[in-house]
């Protein structure tokens, strides 16, 4: 069969029908399997939609351009795993819209950032980055401190995200404003149904440094803080799909 190989190589028609074939198959072979998976997302324990708090600072990191200098996706390589931890999992990227991947790093991966640091060490990074990291090139983002958080809408970017399938609840929708006032205030007892809703972990603390005042930097900080939290890597083990067991 491969001595006549030349023959398609002589007759372009020929080339471009076997061509044709040839990825006709492949297509089929990879697009196929899509129309029975029922996912090709595995679940992971742990992964839950942002709290209304966190959304806010992940609309504040998206504004601001972060994404730009940082990305949010651990590659499966070894040198990239003893820097940043655990390769990421598409489960943690589930219900971003869009997701914060990235594809260059002038600052580090900061899919693993939260709990890493303190959070007036966040805010010290934010207000005057060169105080924390010498050789820092990112510019300083100190009006966050100084800005009021603006969540009049919360409710309807909480309702969107639910419309594009993120599975928040009714309840959740309905109680948006004040499940992100009860998370940037420590003594709100509101806070027992915002981790009713949300799960234990959630923080639930004065992250700006201002008890006194709800601020654009409240949310970010809550936001970092949140990120590469939610799935416990001591237990966690890859697992099929069931419709693939």
């Amino acid at each position: 069969m491969w001595k006549h190989h030349a023959k398609l190589e002589r007759h372009s028609l020929l080339l471009i029908i076997g061509i044709l074939i040839v990825v006709a198959i492949g297509g089929l072979v990879e697009i196929t399997p899509l129309f029975y998976l029922e996912s090709t997302i595995e679940k992971v324990k742990g992964v839950r939609p942002y709290t209304p708090l966190e959304l806010a600072g992940r609309d504040i990191y998206i504004r601001e351009g972060c994404y730009v200098c940082h990305s949010q996706m651990i590659r499966p390589l070894r040198d990239e795993v003893e820097r940043y931890g655990h390769y990421s999992l598409a489960a943690e990227s589930m219900y971003d819209h869009p997701f914060q991947w990235g594809s260059k790093r002038t600052g580090p991966d900061l899919a693993r950032v939260g709990g890493k640091y303190s959070d007036s060490w966040h805010r010290d990074h934010l207000i005057d980055p060169r105080s924390v990291v010498p050789e820092s090139v990112m510019p300083p983002y100190a009006f966050l401190a100084k800005k009021e958080l603006d969540y009049r809408d919360i409710q309807d970017k909480v309702r969107t995200m639910k419309a594009v399938g993120v599975p928040y609840t009714d309840d959740a929708v309905k109680n948006a404003k004040a499940d992100l006032e009860a998370q940037a205030d420590p003594f709100d007892a509101g806070g027992t149904a915002l981790k009713k809703r949300y799960g234990d972990k959630v923080a639930q603390r004065d992250f700006d440094g201002d008890p006194e005042r709800l601020t654009e930097m409240d949310a970010l900080v809550a936001y970092l803080q949140m990120l590469g939290t939610l799935v416990d890597f001591k237990t966690y083990k890859a697992e099929a799909p069931e419709n693939l067991r």
